[in-house]
């Protein structure tokens, strides 16, 4: 993901990482201008963090090829969230099973909106009644599709 920043134009230094104590439930956070937040007291394995990571680098992804992205417009955050759930392994097959899901077909997508209907409710813009189910079914398809800087959901 590092190398797919830099040639979209966005190289992340070493600035661009920030470990932190979050209050929030949270594995990490995507936070402008700071960069990536990486949540110390809610990772405790090495996978876990390299998934959030992952998550975090795919928002920074889209923030840099996306010049009118806004992450205050419901729309524009489910998709980026979205595209982090499903290419960062937030949804592999195994990580569902830990959590207790356990169904075959469509777990993956089913996973995918779940996760960022979560994601997009922890927004203060997208508060309210079904709004974040409402931006990210407004979106999933395309975004769904969208599987870069991969050729294809890793």
């Amino acid at each position: 993901m590092l190398e797919k920043l830099e040639e979209a134009g966005c190289p992340a230094t070493e600035r661009f990482f920030n470990v932190e104590s979050c209050s929030e439930a949270v594995g990490g956070g995507f936070r402008l201008p700071d960069g990536v937040v990486i949540c110390s007291n809610h990772l405790s394995a090495q996978e876990e963090v390299s998934h959030a990571l992952t998550h975090e680098l795919i928002h920074a992804y889209d923030h840099c090829r996306g010049a009118d992205l806004d992450w205050t417009n419901c729309e524009h955050h489910a998709c980026s969230e979205i595209r982090a759930a499903s290419l960062s392994g937030d949804c592999h097959f195994k990580q569902e099973l830990l959590r207790g899901n356990t169904g075959f077909r469509g777990q993956h997508q089913r996973c995918v909106r779940r996760r960022a209907e979560l994601s997009v409710g922890m927004n203060p813009h997208c508060k309210g009644p079904g709004r974040a189910k409402q931006a990210v079914e407004q979106t999933f398809e395309q975004c769904f599709a969208d599987t870069a800087p991969f050729d294809r959901i890793p």
